[in-house]
């Protein structure tokens, strides 16, 4: 327990001894490999530090970067912090690292991933030229070949069977420019059947946030939660999956006193800093915030205030709540009365409050419904649009946050402008193509099944295929599939095939597949898993330490990372290869015509800065529009002038007033110096100044039905003196339009070149052009200086009338432990939801009926290890890593091993419910994990149900460490709103190897 203030100066005697026969003078690269690298064991040590144990070296004689060497800063490839990464580079090598002291998010610190990211750019199981599979065996080709062959195969399948049949996987590794030149190759390719790895992480938070008060993202930050005075977790283990979010946690406890409140079905890292953890039944998350807000409202702990100024429909969530008094709470979720309330009691008192949440909470198939729970408590309790408050949201990957700000997704173009034609308008035009062009690239899908054919536009306005759910749209006849037929070919980048449920069907689907490529620095599990013997093609990718380019972090600041050296062996960056592709499918011309090209490794390709400057041009919707290349360069340069806590810029500094990172929305053109939003919804700030509102994207009114059968409509608008900081306005408002500034008079305000624009856009209803396709960026700017959120004032949505569930309800999971509940909180009715049939009650029923729960007794749930990141073939690939952590376990409690003749350590087998699924790994008898639950990490792969697929990796290229994965063991279960999958509430059985 951290409990007394100390100095983060600690003295670093132990490691400058060690540390002070690592230098050298500059070397060669054949040199460098032969002596880089620490002792195994002395990185094991390392590992085990302490943040703030390290401060920064004193210059002592030998110790400073040699002569003819750079330092280049970058940001860390592995969670979605955001550290920085200083290189060092000597002819083209890079030969040193440390940490960036003056970063204000890592302030000097990494965890084990980030301190080894180094061997990423010189380690030898990297991909080191294409390859593909001929007859079973890998056999070497050249990069002319390769795109020759790929594009080849993908005109052949799309003239058979559409655009649709090739499904584009792509990477929450890209940078932003590579996540967005990505979906817009899928554009111009003509399909929505783009994704990447959020839709297992955090989609159905996207989903539940932006639902709920406007924008699907963190509120806060990191650095803010210094500020809070009670920190809630819930199916978040920070501690392990975001080591260095954890030194601006603790620093709040210490500083603050705070509390920190861990529910979670295992005692975790992030449980053992606790002041109070909280045991809960997997699965059970609406039911234990329903149960909170049981209390909050029975004893008036609302913020009555806040609610009647800036929320709409909380009444409805009274009458739902009303329904989880402790007797029933306890009973759905093991959790005792006098535990939740006094949570419920200090989440609503001891203010500010935020709520962290992670894969705990949104991979199951009520994902959506549970951000709305978490979203409505901290509605209730007015803990959202402050400091030390808000929606924390812990993202896993790098950059996940920017590609699915830029439309790596199935229902998205970039900036969350959705599908339908006003959106496909805009972009067109940013990209200087005509409308009618894209809907030419689109297929017709036939009727089938019954159901009606879809027209080209229709199809064109249709959201695609999910990752969690490919292999079905692989497998199904083809009837039951919503395209023309059905995925034919996958091309991957960057995403691992171990991370996808229910992977023996996912199997199935790979072997049906006529091409697949995967294009990644490392082999992922989609070429070691099946029989494939042709079809498949490996590519190798440089990481983003080989190209230059912006990547987003969770609090949504944008940070530039520079090239530290170049692609190592064959490998190309990502820009190329997807301009070499569109090259080959006929559509560079129209795609790159508005970036710059420039002089790349093998030849032409577009520029970072140019693809950010498109973005600029065309992200009005999200606030890209502010952070310019020079911007973010600006930021990076001058780290150390912005506040720890605030994120402010300094006074007097080239950076000042600006917010770290600019994070969005930043909005404007550049040269309006919006310094980005800190905090979301925030109104005690100016408008111009980081501050915010809940944006008013569901309408102006709704209507509701009287006791005595009248009808009345509510306002959708903040009311009772609830706008931003100075506004002119002093009331809820909609939408900037160009009427709206019309009827204010505000339009004269407009310069004759944005004036111009917007006329261009509008032609003879200029009327509706607004804040979000102005290229000109003028209504945004008009707004802004009279105090007004371009997007408007409005109020969060308690009541969500557009999901499945507009009040969110206890669901029992679709394999539930507790059988004798299904009958009262049963899943949701059959539904086809993103073009495929959703068995919710079919296969919840079906288990009952088969009696799964009796003979697969143990909840198996899955999380992060500190070691290893996603699906783990970069990090197992890595020789430091791969010492600390060299076996897949399952943990047990001790009385379940028992039973079973289980011994710590020994082999087991753990066999789920479904395709007779099973695992051999290593037991870890540990009372983290509660009698009847068993938990599995998910980084792993290699391994199939016992079988060893070291074989079908390329020779040299494996994993140093393989494993099962537990995806082996998870199960049928998808949101309805984004197809997440239930990964955190399987059934399974454990029994002695």
């Amino acid at each position: 327990m951290l409990i007394k203030r100390k100095s983060a100066d600690v003295q670093r005697g132990k490691l400058r001894a060690a540390m002070a026969g690592l230098s050298s003078g500059v070397m060669d690269r054949r040199t460098f490999l032969r002596r880089s690298g620490l002792v195994a064991g002395g990185v094991a040590a390392a590992g085990a530090l302490q943040i703030g144990s390290v401060r920064k070296a004193d210059a002592a004689e030998g110790l400073g970067p040699a002569s003819g060497t750079k330092i280049v800063k970058n940001i860390c490839t592995h969670c979605s912090v955001g550290c920085t990464v200083k290189a060092e580079v000597a002819n083209g090598v890079w030969v040193g690292q440390e940490p960036a002291w003056e970063s204000p998010i890592n302030r000097g610190s990494h965890c084990a991933k980030g301190a080894s990211v180094r061997e990423l750019t010189h380690g030898d199981r990297r991909i080191k030229y294409p390859m593909k599979l001929v007859d079973g065996q890998w056999q070497r080709i050249t990069w002319d070949v390769a795109i020759s062959e790929i594009g080849d195969k993908m005109m052949q399948i799309r003239a058979k069977s559409g655009a649709d049949s090739v499904y584009l996987l792509g990477s929450a590794k890209f940078s932003n420019e590579g996540s967005y030149l990505f979906r817009k190759f899928a554009a111009f390719w003509g399909t929505n059947n783009v994704d990447h790895q959020a839709r297992i992480c955090h989609s159905t938070t996207v989903a539940g946030v932006a639902n709920t008060w406007g924008y699907g993202a963190m509120t806060n930050s990191y650095n803010d939660i210094r500020n809070s005075k009670t920190i809630l977790f819930m199916g978040s283990n920070a501690a392990e999956a975001h080591p260095v979010s954890m030194q601006h946690i603790l620093s709040g406890k210490e500083l603050n006193r705070a509390n920190v409140i861990v529910f979670d079905p295992r005692l975790t890292r992030t449980a053992a800093h606790a002041t109070d953890y909280i045991r809960i039944r997997s699965g059970t998350d609406i039911a234990v915030i329903w149960g909170m807000m049981w209390h909050i409202f029975k004893n008036g702990w609302e913020d009555k205030d806040f609610l009647a100024a800036r929320v709409y429909g909380m009444d409805d969530v009274r009458k739902e709540v009303e329904k989880y008094d402790p007797k029933t709470v306890e009973d759905i979720t093991g959790v005792p009365e006098a535990q939740l309330k006094r949570a419920a009691e200090t989440f609503a008192k001891v203010k500010p409050a935020t709520f962290i949440w992670c894969m705990g909470v949104t991979q199951h198939s009520v994902g959506t419904a549970n951000v709305r729970a978490i979203c409505n408590l901290l509605l209730a309790t007015g803990n959202v649009g402050g400091m030390g408050n808000g929606a924390n949201i812990f993202r896993g990957h790098c950059n996940v946050q920017g590609a699915t700000d830029f439309g790596l997704d199935i229902s998205n173009l970039p900036c969350y402008y959705g599908l339908v034609e006003g959106a496909w308008r805009h972009w067109a035009r940013v990209w200087g193509v005509d409308y009618d062009y894209f809907v030419t690239r689109f297929d017709a899908v036939p009727a089938k099944g019954g159901r009606p054919a879809r027209t080209a536009k229709a199809n064109m306005e249709t959201s695609g295929h999910t990752s969690t759910r490919w292999f079905d749209a692989a497998n199904m006849p083809a009837e039951q599939v919503d395209q023309k037929d059905n995925l034919k070919a996958m091309i991957v980048m960057g995403h691992g095939g171990n991370t996808i449920p229910r992977m023996p069907d996912a199997v199935k689907g790979l072997e049906t597949l006529e091409l697949l490529v995967v294009a990644d620095p490392h082999p992922t599990n989609f070429i070691s898993l099946g029989q494939r013997k042709n079809g498949t093609y490996l590519l190798p990718i440089g990481t983003q330490f080989e190209c230059s380019g912006s990547r987003t972090c969770s609090n949504r600041s944008v940070q530039w990372g520079e090239k530290v050296v170049d692609p190592i062996f064959e490998s190309a960056n990502d820009y190329w290869v997807i301009y070499k592709l569109a090259q080959k499918l006929g559509f560079a011309e129209p795609m790159f015509k508005t970036l710059e090209l420039v002089q790349g490794k093998y030849g032409l390709e577009p520029s970072a800065e140019s693809i950010l400057r498109e973005i600029n041009r065309g992200g009005w919707s999200t606030g890209y529009t502010g952070q310019s290349p020079e911007r973010l360069k600006l930021h990076m340069q001058h780290q150390d002038k912005f506040d720890l806590v605030s994120l402010r810029g300094a006074k007097g500094s080239p950076v000042e007033n600006d917010f770290y990172g600019l994070p969005w929305p930043c909005w404007g053109t550049p040269e309006l110096k919006h310094p980005g939003t800190h905090i979301l919804y925030n109104t005690s700030l100016e408008a111009n100044n980081g501050g915010g509102t809940f944006r008013p994207r569901f309408g102006l009114t709704r209507e509701r039905t009287l006791p005595d059968g009248s009808k009345v409509n509510d306002t959708l608008l903040a009311e009772n003196g609830s706008y931003s900081l100075n506004s002119e306005i002093k009331d809820g408002y909609p939408e900037f339009t160009m009427g709206m500034l019309k009827k204010l008079g505000w339009d004269a305000d407009l310069t004759p070149k944005e004036l111009e624009t917007i006329t261009w856009i509008g032609g003879n209803t200029i009327d509706t052009v607004n804040w979000a396709n102005d290229l000109s960026g003028g209504i945004q700017r008009v707004a802004l200086s009279h105090g007004c959120v371009p997007y408007g004032n409005g109020k969060a949505r308690a009541n969500a009338w557009n999901l499945p569930d507009p009040v969110p309800t206890h669901r029992e999971p679709i394999y539930s432990p507790r059988v004798d509940l299904v009958a009262k909180w049963p899943a949701r009715p059959d539904e086809r939801t993103l073009r495929i049939p959703n068995l919710h009650t079919t296969i919840q029923k079906a288990a009952v009926e088969r009696g799964v729960a009796k003979s697969f007794p143990i909840v198996l749930t899955s999380g992060r290890l500190v070691e290893y990141e996603g699906g783990g073939e970069e990090t197992r690939s890595n020789k430091w890593l791969a010492e600390l952590q060299q076996d897949m376990f399952v943990e047990i409690n001790p009385a379940d091993a028992t039973e079973r003749g289980i011994k710590d350590g020994a082999f087991v087998w753990v066999s789920g419910p479904e395709n007779n699924s099973k695992a051999k790994v290593k037991a870890l008898v540990t009372e983290r994990v509660g009698k009847g639950v068993a938990f599995m990490p998910f980084h792993f792969g290699g391994f199939y149900q016992g079988v060893d697929q070291r074989g079908n990796y390329p020779k040299g290229l494996d994993p140093i460490v393989l494993g099962e994965s537990v995806n082996t063991l998870t199960t049928y279960g998808y949101d309805p709103v984004t197809a997440m999958h239930e990964g955190k509430v399987t059934l399974c059985q454990i029994a002695a190897a």
